[in-house]
């Protein structure tokens, strides 16, 4: 089966869309990467994201947006399609998370409420393609956080094996921050996921206020490299309850919000801190607040840490990302990305975008998507929500 996924994360700066073609019939399924794009969100678009993720907009606003969006995870589809040199006949379903713009945790750190929008029903008519999407509010409904959403393809296609003698921690660096801990085969130990914290998302602000918007992200983590961080500020910071909190957890930019990076900024000031300096030190609060996590949280010592989203291309943040590692969880643990990794399906880029590919196509098969134990909800479900293409009816004949 011919699967694309589709992923707009809490950076909103543009859709991942990975054609896959994922096989199944007898154990775990196989995947196989046919193409890859990154299409940015246009303007209004882009505008309208962060106004709804600022809690800001009506619901003349949200609807819109729903339509919108929908609109451009739609050509997405169809250019990576165009990129793979295969018709768009030749693809079989659509698996898309949409643009988170809401994300309610109560002061317990349990979910009532999760929206996800970008309309599947016009993803489904403009490409003729069946569409699954809206995958968190089952696991909501089961009582759980509804987030993360990946570790269900880090289960199948990245458990490390016994000999790495601990955990490998997959973490993803999206606007957001979140892992999933993989304990070695034959271990009594379970898996465990959940966000870490900020990802990138302080950092994007920094560099955007620094270059009063001339940059939308601290590319090569260039300005962090330029100023100096301020370690007792990093330590305060940490004290934040989020990181306290014991998982499951979730989280997202209603928490680690522009208002909480403006606080940090007036603190960084008084403090005599420039622009490029306080870059670095929200860079290397990132950085901290994953090492941290490792120290209190893993199931098991963590002995390798993957790492994908945005974040492993700067430099800057890798590099403060082993040097805490290492100093919260001992030296003899190894940092890679995850493209250069052997055997694991696509690359750091189109990860995220490949789980979602997996997730339509375990929904379609009627297979749970969660896994239950990250999640906290009651038990295993089947995610996501189905709205039929042209193609449903051979779709489902096929099965």
């Amino acid at each position: 089966m011919r699967v694309v996924g589709l992923m707009s994360g809490t950076s909103a700066d543009g859709i991942d869309a990975v054609l896959a073609e994922i096989k199944g019939t007898d154990g775990p399924p196989q995947m196989r990467q046919l193409a890859f794009e990154t299409v940015p969100w246009p303007p209004r678009e882009r505008d309208l994201i962060g106004i709804l993720i600022a809690g800001h907009g009506g619901t003349h606003a949200v609807s819109q947006a729903g339509f919108l969006l929908g609109e451009q995870f739609a050509k997405a589809v169809l250019r990576v399609v165009k990129a793979s040199g295969l018709g768009i006949e030749e693809v079989d379903l659509i698996g898309s998370h949409g643009q988170t713009v809401w994300h309610e945790v109560a002061e317990d750190g349990a979910v009532h409420s999760t929206l996800q929008i970008g309309e599947a029903a016009v993803i489904a008519e403009r490409t003729g393609i069946t569409t699954v999407a809206d995958y968190r509010v089952a696991g909501v409904a089961a009582g759980g956080q509804g987030a993360p959403l990946i570790p269900i393809f880090d289960r199948l296609f990245l458990k490390p094996p016994v000999s790495l003698g601990g955990c490998r921690a997959v973490q993803n660096i999206g606007g957001i921050g979140n892992v999933t801990f993989l304990p070695p085969a034959g271990s009594d130990a379970s898996i465990q996921a959940f966000d870490t914290g900020p990802g990138n998302v302080l950092i994007d602000w920094a560099a955007a206020r620094a270059t009063e918007g001339a940059l939308r992200f601290d590319k090569d983590g260039e300005l962090a490299a330029r100023g100096r961080c301020d370690d007792k500020l990093v330590e305060r910071w940490l004290e934040h309850p989020y990181f306290q909190q014991p998982p499951p957890k979730s989280t997202g930019r209603e928490l680690f919000s522009s208002g909480l990076a403006e606080r940090y900024r007036l603190e960084a000031a008084e403090a005599g801190l420039s622009m490029a300096d306080f870059t670095a030190t929200v860079t290397e609060l990132t950085a901290a607040s994953i090492g941290e996590s490792y120290r209190r949280f893993a199931p098991l010592p963590v002995k390798e840490v993957v790492v994908c989203g945005g974040g492993a291309r700067n430099p800057v943040l890798m590099d403060r990302i082993e040097s805490q590692v290492a100093l919260r969880c001992g030296r003899d643990v190894s940092l890679l990305r995850y493209g250069d990794m052997e055997d694991a399906p696509g690359d750091e880029e189109s990860k995220e975008a490949l789980g979602f590919a997996l997730l339509a196509w375990l929904t379609v098969h009627g297979e749970g998507g969660n896994v239950p134990e990250t999640t906290g909800a009651r038990a295993v479900r089947v995610l996501g929500k189905i709205s039929p293409g042209r193609n449903y009816r051979r779709l489902m004949a096929g099965l």
